[in-house]
């Protein structure tokens, strides 16, 4: 049964390249990224561009550097040098809006990738809330086996995105699966950032440490938190860390390396980009699209990740068959607008 449906879902994901390469091609897309310095966007980026050398189109980047006045000045460029079409990873997703009118009124359009706007036509992004969920759920199951069914979670956030948000609700409800009386101990704006995670969780442990399991929204969240629980010198028996993303080599090495860190909610970066070149392909050509086309994801326990990736000890290969194999959900349980109920 397995093998059949991998089979199916493999014919399914070869129908789709093939449909994608029948199409007229866009000659050339502008992507603004939001952050390139970042691992995750680095590998967004990598599956673009291999994406696009496959489809014979040229992918220029520009950065934005978490400054949205430079984000809409390098779309208005591209624009102005007449891309086919734009991808735009928002700064802020208030920011965006004007650009796509923008971009509409000049016949260009937009892909976002992972995170909502207003007026949007279409976006590639994971289902944040599920991704938080199902690693919740496996923390849960960990912690029955391993933690005494206790769960203390410090949760090393973002509340400035709804995506980030979502993924914060969806462990914590995940947990409570396995475990009903799980409780948030902290809840930290660590700003997606090492740096700041590991001063947000250093001064929430200073005042309480009572804690056994790290959650981090990305995996520089997780890292920060681990980091602040070690220079506090504890000890990591008996505690869980959590990572989401899968971002970079990041994670690996801190899965082969870190007792506690044993669970990671990857995002597949690659597999976005990739993702994003084929819807790009499509608003090219007029196609209707969903307004969320969803980028699948997958809770790896320990060194589950190598089914996934390759690692030669400086960088990663991405393993396509066995990413392309995995199943997107066709609806997220929730999304940014149930934040707002």
């Amino acid at each position: 049964m397995a093998l059949i449906k991998t089979l199916l879902l493999t014919s399914a994901a070869t129908l789709m390249t093939v449909s994608v390469q029948a199409q007229d091609m866009p000659k050339k897309i502008g992507y603004v990224t939001n952050y390139a310095t970042h691992e995750w966007y680095q590998n967004v980026i990598k599956g673009m561009q291999a994406r696009g050398k496959e489809l014979g189109i040229e992918v220029e980047v520009q950065d934005a550097n978490l400054d949205i006045a430079k984000q809409v000045a390098a779309a208005e460029d591209f624009i102005a040098k007449g891309v086919d079409v734009l991808i735009v990873t928002p700064v802020n997703e208030e920011g965006v809006v004007p650009l796509l009118r923008q971009a509409k009124a000049a016949n260009v359009p937009v892909v976002l990738e992972g995170n909502p706007v207003k007026g949007m036509t279409t976006m590639v992004a994971i289902c944040d809330y599920d991704t938080g969920y199902h690693s919740g759920v496996a923390a849960g199951k960990y912690a029955k086996e391993k933690l005494g069914s206790v769960a203390k979670v410090m949760n090393v956030g973002l509340p400035l995105l709804s995506a980030t948000v979502l993924r914060s609700q969806g462990f914590m409800d995940g947990i409570k699966t396995e475990i009903p009386d799980a409780v948030m101990v902290h809840d930290l704006d660590g700003g997606g950032n090492p740096d700041r995670a590991l001063e947000v969780s250093s001064a929430a442990l200073a005042k309480n440490a009572d804690i056994n399991i790290i959650y981090g929204i990305n995996d520089s969240s997780a890292l920060g938190g681990l980091q602040a629980w070690k220079a506090a010198g504890k000890s990591q028996d008996g505690l869980l860390t959590v990572g989401t993303g899968g971002e970079g080599l990041a994670f690996i090495n801190a899965i082969e390396k870190e007792p506690s860190y044993r669970i990671e909610a990857a995002m597949f970066p690659e597999k976005e980009g990739f993702t994003a070149i084929d819807a790009a392909v499509k608003l090219f050509n007029g196609e209707e699209v969903p307004e969320h086309i969803v980028s699948p994801t997958a809770p790896m326990f320990g060194d589950e990740w190598k089914k996934y990736y390759d690692y030669d000890g400086t960088s990663r290969a991405i393993k396509w068959d066995a990413v392309n194999a995995l199943q997107a959900p066709a609806k997220c349980m929730k999304t940014s607008a149930d934040l707002k109920k």
